[in-house]
């Protein structure tokens, strides 16, 4: 039986809870299944239209992957809503898991299948559903019951339910098993909770379950896959992790994140056809165009025969149709850097348009060029997960053969769950030979070696190989850091919250790339928030030379002191690969996990500014 239970935003679906995540409802905890039980064909899922990223997406998972679709979903209803009409079942499969419940009258563990607990589902009220325990000992109206807050994973991707029985009877057992955890602290911690069997008696503490030593105690995984209701072929060879209920680690998205650029069009013409291409590849004939136009569909294409339309639609299937597999991960970010470096040649459509704007006067000697995107469109795809560690963890790209990468389907998947956010934005570029200049210099280059080695120690840490790696060089601490510095100050003016806006860094050292030799120094500091705040004009405002100049120097300003100093600027890049930053910390440069491109790792406050620990690595000059 299909119930509502909740809402999700569609950006929530991309970072927080897409496939293969557990969403924790008021009273219960249910897990987002994969995209065999998702319903697209009822026409409530829109098909989201991004050829870059699309390309990008197909090199991860295949070539079979015809198209990215936005979460099936409804229009909201300001009035009364039959919560029995089939139209209020629409949306994202979710399962109950964990299976295991407790009854916090009498301690009681079982599963669902143990037929001890009943769902009570309020149609009217949705987040008012919940389980109880019938026929408990210990009540006179069924209590509600939690779910158990214990499971296990491993680092390749695999859920399951915490062993109860066998962890109690410390192996297999044929005991018919009743249990019951007992807590004996306040505190809720592991080694204050017991795990009891009524029936034979057996024991054992929760501690038993963390740690080094508690590694020896668990069991292998069994490769189970609870989101595609299935195992994994030839099982799995991980140690299983105990892990808590709503763990941070317990899951972590893979998602490919593109800009839409209308430049990459030949003319007006073939831009509008991109922008329309999931309508428009639906036409068969010139007949089929003229049949748009009669209805009225075809406003945008004012000016154009329907032949002229016509021909723009046979010039973008054959353009798809050329396409072949690439044998090397799309690179997303140099058309990007393209447009933005030469904006008086992007076009202007409904979703993006540039305004080039003079750099600061204080900064014209290290600044070369500032742009105000004025309008952006972001598309995001999710095209796996994976638990334990996150994907940045290994490498810049993931590689498709990767088996550490979950997948979100049981075979290989037709399409993917997207979504776009409209939004805003200003680009600043470096200039490249005050960058070389810096970067010559001898202090910086042995501060870059560093870094390089505690970004190899932190490789050898986490069993990554190469271990010496996708390592970004000086250039990209000093382009990340100067972002982080400047989000902070501009979130106290823009009237933008910290997690509405993002970064998008693009560093390339010269001759770097084969095909592509020409170097990038510049950071994108743009809105991504789903609603209506992402385009309220507020940070392009603050683009403009004189206000823009006056928010660096209070960014600079605010990084050559923070109030965990000493301790922060005196952190060095870490000899034993702890970390993967220098003076960094959440008092002074540390964005939110969304804002941030690179887990905020690659930070150092010192290469920016002088610091109370080193004055010899600053890019900038502060005075006053």
């Amino acid at each position: 039986m299909k119930y509502n239970v909740g809402e999700l935003r569609p950006s929530q679906v991309m970072f927080t809870y897409g496939v293969g995540s557990i969403v924790d409802l008021p009273h219960f905890s249910v897990l987002v299944m994969g995209l065999d039980d998702w319903d697209v064909s009822s026409g409530h899922a829109t098909e989201i239209n991004e050829a870059r990223l699309l390309e990008a997406v197909r090199f991860q998972l295949g070539r079979q992957v015809e198209k990215l679709l936005s979460p099936p979903a409804t229009a909201e209803s300001a009035g009364f809503t039959n919560p029995f009409d089939p139209i209020e079942r629409v949306g994202i499969p979710v399962a109950t898991f964990p299976r295991w419940m407790l009854c916090p009258r009498c301690q009681a563990l079982a599963p669902l299948s143990s037929g001890l607990f009943e769902l009570k589902h309020d149609p009217f009220h949705p987040e008012r559903s919940h389980y109880v325990h019938t026929n408990c000992q210990k009540a006179r109206k069924a209590p509600p019951v939690v779910p158990a807050r214990f499971l296990v994973a491993c680092p390749n991707g695999h859920l399951d339910d915490f062993p109860w029985v066998e962890f109690t009877h410390r192996g297999l057992t044929t005991c018919h098993a009743l249990l019951r955890l007992v807590e004996y602290g306040a505190g809720g911690e592991a080694r204050d909770v017991e795990v009891r069997c009524d029936t034979c008696g057996s024991s054992r503490r929760l501690a038993e379950a963390f740690g080094a030593s508690g590694e020896q105690n668990m069991p292998l995984c069994r490769g189970r896959r609870p989101h595609l209701r299935d195992y994994a072929e030839g099982g799995c060879d991980q140690q299983v992790k105990a892990i808590l209920l709503g763990a941070s680690n317990l899951w972590f998205p893979e998602v490919l994140t593109t800009l839409a650029l209308p430049g990459e069009a030949a003319g007006r013409l073939d831009a509008l056809v991109d922008e329309q291409w999931v309508t428009l590849k639906q036409l068969q004939s010139l007949q089929n165009v003229e049949l748009l136009r009669g209805l009225g569909q075809l406003g945008d294409f004012h000016g154009y025969t329907d032949q002229q339309i016509w021909d723009a639609i046979q010039r973008r299937r054959q353009q798809e149709s050329s396409d072949v597999e690439a044998a090397a991960p799309l690179d997303l970010k140099t058309p990007e850097w393209e447009v933005f470096t030469r904006p008086e040649t992007a076009p202007v459509t409904e979703d993006f348009r540039l305004r080039a704007v003079e750099p600061p006067s204080a900064y014209m000697d290290l600044i070369e060029q500032v742009v105000l995107a004025e309008k952006l469109r972001e598309v995001r795809a999710l095209i796996g997960f994976t638990r334990i560690d996150a994907p940045g963890e290994w490498g810049e790209v993931t590689m498709p053969e990767d088996d550490r990468r979950a997948p979100i389907a049981r075979g290989a998947p037709a399409w993917v769950p997207a979504a776009e956010i409209r939004g805003e934005g200003l680009f600043i570029r470096f200039r490249e030979d005050r960058l070389q200049a810096w970067l010559r210099a001898a202090a910086r280059q042995e501060w870059e070696e560093q870094f390089f080695e505690s970004h190899r120690k932190w490789r050898v840490a986490h069993y990554i190989t190469p271990e010496d790696a996708h390592f970004p060089g000086l250039r990209y601490v000093l382009l990340h850091s100067f972002a982080h510095a400047l989000m902070r100050r501009l979130c106290l003016e823009c009237g933008y919250t910290a997690a509405s806006v993002r970064e998008r860094i693009y560093a390339r050292e010269p001759n770097a790339d084969e095909v592509h030799p020409e170097p990038m120094a510049g950071v994108l500091i743009y809105t991504a928030a789903p609603d209506s705040e992402g385009t309220l004009g507020g940070l392009v405002r603050l683009g403009e030379p004189d206000e823009l100049g006056g928010h660096i120097d209070a960014a600079l300003r605010d990084a050559t002191l923070c109030a965990s100093d000493p301790l922060c600027a005196e952190h060095p890049p870490s000899r034993r690969g702890l970390t993967l930053h220098a003076a960094a910390c959440h008092a002074c440069l540390f964005a939110p996990e969304t804002s941030c491109e690179a887990g905020n790792r690659y930070l150092d406050r010192s290469v920016l500014v002088p610091t109370i620990e080193r004055g010899d690595l600053a890019y900038f000059r502060v005075e006053g």
